[in-house]
């Protein structure tokens, strides 16, 4: 999911298996072993998304709990928060350059129903037009592994 909010972008990635593995496989890679890594850092039954801010401008803060999620019509709060990159604690992103942080959220985020991210007065429904792709491509996968085309 993407969201514009003044002057960051704002990218957010589940890093839940069901998604990884639809991914390119350099990419599912990734997303596993940033997964996996973070995954003894934050709460085990939480689900996991990788956040990344970036701007094109030359200075911009950001605050890292201004992410949020609207799942089946309840706001959801980050239970945990792992820094990635090293500016991370700075809450400033630096022009052209992205911080990153895996998130937790509650395990009543469901992946396969309407998902909206928040990010302090701007929201996206993004999520509605992945899920699709996200189907379709696994789908695909299922005809693959049994044989058919």
């Amino acid at each position: 999911m993407a969201l514009a909010s003044r002057d960051l972008e704002i990218m957010v990635t589940p890093l839940d298996e069901s998604v990884i593995r639809v991914t390119a496989p350099d990419t599912e890679e990734r997303l596993r072993g940033i997964a996996a890594a973070n995954r003894v850092l934050l709460p085990d039954d939480a689900n996991l998304f990788l956040v990344s801010f970036f701007t094109a401008q030359a200075d911009i803060a950001f605050v890292p709990e201004e992410v949020q999620m609207i799942a089946r019509g309840l706001r959801m709060l980050p239970i945990g928060i792992a820094p990635i990159t090293p500016g991370w604690g700075q809450r400033r992103v630096l022009q052209r350059q992205t911080e990153l942080a895996v998130y937790a959220f509650p395990s009543d985020v469901d992946l396969e129903s309407e998902l909206v991210l928040v990010y302090g007065f701007d929201q996206t429904s993004s999520w509605s037009g992945i899920l699709p792709r996200i189907h379709a491509e696994r789908a695909r996968a299922r005809a693959r592994a049994s044989g058919e085309r």
